[in-house]
């Protein structure tokens, strides 16, 4: 499995993708996720043929990303067109790149709030994946669309890639955003790791409050998912699948499930699968609140994407296989 990271794991750098190259390949790492475009110096083909050969020389495949396509989410920035133009964009560069896949998402967990709720955001994002349908094919790249933010639970992405089509449109799959939307990472790879293209990872800590529960999201071996557990069904489902960590860490939420009003935004929920959620919450002792500033410290995001990076190749045995298990 190749082993990378997400340029968002170390946003408050402010590094360009050149740098972002230079890094991942002083860590020996094999894969590199952009997911935005600002990342980038320039948007030519050229810049880009140069940063492919850059990567290249140093064995790291590059995935192409950007945010939401959705034109109605509360996320979806309109500066660089309609949300088509941009899936368009991002299709172009990923071609360029040699990415196999376009990384998007639809929104957060706000727009399951908005008018019409999550089935309309989900329409809306379904026209314009049907607008870009030949683009895609043509490129031969395949959608990724995430589970971002807690926008969509992992049945609700399975209805929006099959209504799109299967046959250019697959899974951005995040562990960390599973927990967001009240679901086990692992369920979530049960449920989406047979469409899973490219990945977002990182740990998480639950626990009940009375409200409902709170989580955290770590680095990976420092919450309560079973890595070992989950690669190892991760290898069955999905193994050609690159492992991109994307660290978050230092960062509290709240899920205040108790309350009568909360569930409004979840018609669809299963019980069944929100039970396995509370095996999480109910595994773990509540967390102090992190110290006011620390995740965006650059210097946290870096220890913690690089502690990720040594328990995923220590405990786990991923990435390059020719590396001192100390490496990274």
């Amino acid at each position: 499995m190749k082993l990378g990271f997400d340029n968002y794991s170390l946003r408050s750098f402010g590094w360009k993708a050149g740098q972002f190259v230079d890094y991942a390949a002083s860590l020996h790492l094999d894969a590199l996720l952009f997911s935005d475009f600002e990342v980038y110096e320039k948007l030519s083909d050229d810049y880009l043929r140069d940063l492919k050969r850059r990567a290249d020389d140093h064995g790291i495949a590059l995935y192409a990303g950007m945010l939401s396509i959705c034109p109605s989410s509360v996320i979806f920035d309109p500066k660089r067109g309609s949300a088509e133009d941009q899936l368009r964009l991002c299709l172009r560069l990923a071609r360029t790149l040699g990415s196999p896949v376009a990384r998007c998402v639809l929104g957060k967990v706000d727009d399951r709030r908005s008018p019409g709720g999550i089935a309309a955001r989900i329409a809306d994002t379904v026209k314009v994946l049907h607008a870009c349908r030949t683009e895609a094919l043509d490129s031969g790249v395949k959608i990724a669309v995430e589970n971002h933010a807690g926008d969509l639970q992992s049945r609700e992405l399975l209805a929006l890639i099959e209504t799109a089509g299967r046959d250019f449109v697959g899974v951005t799959m995040d562990a960390g955003n599973a927990t967001w939307a009240m679901e086990h990472p692992l369920h979530s790879l049960e449920l989406l790791g047979p469409h899973a293209l490219c990945t977002g990872l990182r740990d998480s800590a639950a626990w009940e409050t009375p409200d409902g529960a709170a989580f955290e999201w770590t680095a990976l071996g420092d919450g309560g998912v079973d890595w070992e557990k989950y690669f190892a069904r991760f290898a069955e489902l999905c193994p050609h699948t690159p492992v991109i960590l994307e660290t978050i860490s230092a960062r509290q939420f709240q899920l205040p499930f108790r309350r009568d009003e909360f569930w409004a935004e979840y018609p669809r929920r299963r019980p069944e699968e929100f039970s396995r959620f509370m095996e999480l919450a109910r595994g773990g002792p509540p967390r102090p609140a992190p110290p006011d500033g620390l995740a965006l410290d650059p210097e946290f995001q870096k220890a913690e994407l690089e502690r990720s990076l040594r328990y995923c190749r220590e405990a786990l045995g991923l990435g390059r296989r020719d590396l001192p298990r100390s490496a990274g």
